[in-house]
């Protein structure tokens, strides 16, 4: 099956649907020449109304720690869009989403991830996606953030770029000060990111 006709299968999935207040709304983006891998957690509410992925607040925070322009990280030729979740999960009691539902990712990954030849590099942003990738036994999102060597690792965890996140990044002020100018600087290698930027 081509790529094309995947996106059109999964954006068709209505495998959760009942579990969903909102109903099923995939959102993602993929093409056969992109380069770089973003998987992050499921769509918020914004995502959801206007389809486009990271369109929010914590889509902002993630194009300035990867020194992305919008025109860039939009272009499915370059970047694939990938989240443990595709549709929104819906909210938590306290505040906050659900989880990413568990169907996507067992449903939907391998078979995607076999129509994106050209990945070099991927980013796992936030506790979900280090897990299912990354690091399955239980450890503090930070450390296994500041384990990661940036410059050479195919896989490079990131915390949640998420406004609830902003006590997290103020405890961790290594994390912008040293981790994203070497994030930015491998997104230059492939032909993303200014060097230096950020």
């Amino acid at each position: 099956m081509s790529l094309r006709a995947l996106l059109a299968e999964v954006r068709a999935c209505r495998l959760c649907a009942e579990h969903l207040p909102l109903g099923p709304r995939p959102v993602l983006q993929a093409g056969p020449t992109a380069r770089l891998l973003v998987v992050g957690q499921a769509p918020g509410t914004r995502v959801h109304a206007t389809g486009i992925p990271w369109n929010d607040a914590s889509g902002e925070r993630l194009r300035r720690w990867l020194g992305l322009e919008p025109a860039v990280f939009y272009d499915p030729s370059r970047v694939a869009i990938v989240p443990m979740g595709f549709c929104y999960p819906g909210r938590l009691p306290r505040g906050g989403d659900r989880p990413p539902r568990p169907e996507c990712a067992a449903t939907w990954h391998a078979r995607l991830l076999a129509n994106l030849p050209a990945i070099e590099l991927t980013l796992l942003i936030g506790s979900f996606a280090v897990r299912h990738y990354l690091a399955p036994e239980p450890a503090p999102l930070m450390d296994i953030v500041r384990r990661a060597d940036v410059a050479v690792a195919q896989h490079i965890p990131l915390p949640h770029p998420s406004p609830r996140n902003q006590n997290l990044f103020k405890r961790n002020p290594w994390f912008e000060a040293e981790t994203i100018p070497k994030l930015q600087a491998r997104l230059a290698e492939l032909g993303l990111a200014a060097k230096g930027k950020g």
